[in-house]
């Protein structure tokens, strides 16, 4: 990896990914918001992956605590 002035490393891997996309090597892989398409189908199975790993009284005590901080006076 390249280095600077003072010895830091530069990254060049998001340069390297735009050109890349530029040049038609490889799709772009964002979606029309912006976004990139693997992390919105990852952030889709994590709520889901997470409640089904978690015991219906750790569950409760989640939305308890939400609903809580929810109505909670300021």
């Amino acid at each position: 990896m390249p280095r600077g002035p003072k010895g830091e490393k530069r990254p060049i891997g998001a340069a390297v990914v735009v050109s890349k996309i530029a040049t038609g090597e490889i799709d772009d892989l964002t979606t029309e918001d912006g976004k990139n398409a693997a992390a919105v189908a990852l952030g889709r199975m994590g709520g889901k992956a997470r409640a089904e790993g978690m015991s219906a009284r750790r569950r409760k005590e989640i939305a308890r605590k939400a609903a809580k901080t929810r109505w909670e006076q300021k």
